[in-house]
C-alpha cells in the first residue's frame, strides 16, 4: 500500500512539475490564450474576419503559385487582418485556431511588418490571435531593414507588407523534448500554407522565405529572447501578367 501510494504521489509531483515548467516557459494555460498582458489602449482592432468567400479551396488549391513581384498599390487593412486571421486566427469559444497545434499548445507567434496598408502606420506589429488585433512594436517602415535580413530579396522591400511567422519552441518543447521542435516547423508550414491559400482567394499574391539572417530579423522585430523567426511571407497585389 504505502509504495502504490508513493508511486502515486511522485506521478502527481512529476505532473506538477511538468504544469510549472510549461507556466514558466510560457505555455498556454487553454487553447488559444498565451497569458499575455492586456492589449495598450491605442491597438488596432482589425475587421472582422470573413467566413465565408467567393473563392472554394479547390480552386484556391489549383491557382496558388508563389509569387515575388507585386503592384504598387496599398494592401487593405481588411485583407491584412483576414491574412493573419488565416495563420493563427481563433476559431472557436475553446480558443482553437486555423491551424492545428501539436497539443494544442501554440507555439507560433506572428508578426506584420507594415509599409503600405491602408489605415495603419508604418512599422511592425505583433498579432493578437484571441482578440484579432494588431499591437504596435516598432515605428517607421521596416521593410528596408528587413529586406537587408533576407539576404536583399527585393521581394521583402517591394511589397506592402510582411507577414512574419515565428515561434516561441518551448511551449512545446517542454511537453515533447527534442522532438517538439519538428512539431514547431510542421505547425509553421500548416500557418504559411494557410496564408498562401487565403491570398490566392483574395487576390493577394506570398512567397515563403526561409532564406534570412535570424539575428537581424530578431533585431528589425525586437522579439523577446525566447521567439524564433521562421518564415517571411512578404504580401501584395500581384502585377497582371508577371
Amino acid at each position: 500500500m504505502n509504495r502504490r501510494y508513493s508511486r502515486f504521489t511522485l506521478a502527481i509531483a512529476a505532473t506538477l512539475a511538468v504544469m510549472l515548467a510549461a507556466g514558466c516557459a510560457g505555455i498556454p494555460p487553454e487553447p488559444g490564450s498565451n497569458g499575455t498582458p492586456e492589449p495598450p489602449k491605442d491597438a488596432i482592432v482589425l475587421p472582422e474576419p470573413r467566413g465565408e468567400g467567393d473563392v472554394s479551396v479547390e480552386e484556391a488549391l489549383s491557382a496558388r503559385r508563389s509569387v515575388r513581384i507585386y503592384a504598387d498599390v496599398p494592401l487593405a487593412l481588411d485583407d491584412a487582418g483576414q491574412t493573419l486571421w488565416a495563420a493563427q486566427g481563433v476559431t472557436d469559444d475553446r480558443g482553437y485556431r486555423t491551424s492545428p497545434s501539436a497539443g494544442g499548445l501554440y507555439p507560433l507567434e506572428v508578426y506584420l511588418v507594415a509599409g503600405s496598408v491602408t489605415g495603419l502606420e508604418p512599422g511592425v506589429y505583433h498579432y493578437r490571435p484571441g482578440e484579432h488585433l494588431l499591437v504596435r512594436v516598432g515605428a517607421g517602415d521596416q521593410r528596408a531593414a528587413l529586406q537587408a535580413a533576407a539576404v536583399n530579396q527585393t521581394s521583402v522591400g517591394d511589397a506592402p507588407a510582411t507577414i512574419v511567422i515565428a515561434a516561441v519552441p518551448e511551449r512545446t518543447t517542454v511537453k515533447y523534448g527534442e522532438r517538439g521542435m519538428r512539431y514547431v516547423y510542421m505547425e509553421a508550414g500548416h500557418a504559411a500554407e494557410n496564408v498562401y491559400l487565403q491570398a490566392e482567394a483574395l487576390d493577394l499574391a506570398t512567397v515563403v522565405i526561409g532564406a534570412f539572417d535570424e539575428d537581424e530579423v530578431r533585431e528589425v522585430l525586437a522579439l523577446p529572447e525566447n521567439t524564433t523567426p521562421l518564415y517571411l511571407m512578404p504580401v501584395g497585389r500581384p502585377v497582371p501578367g508577371a
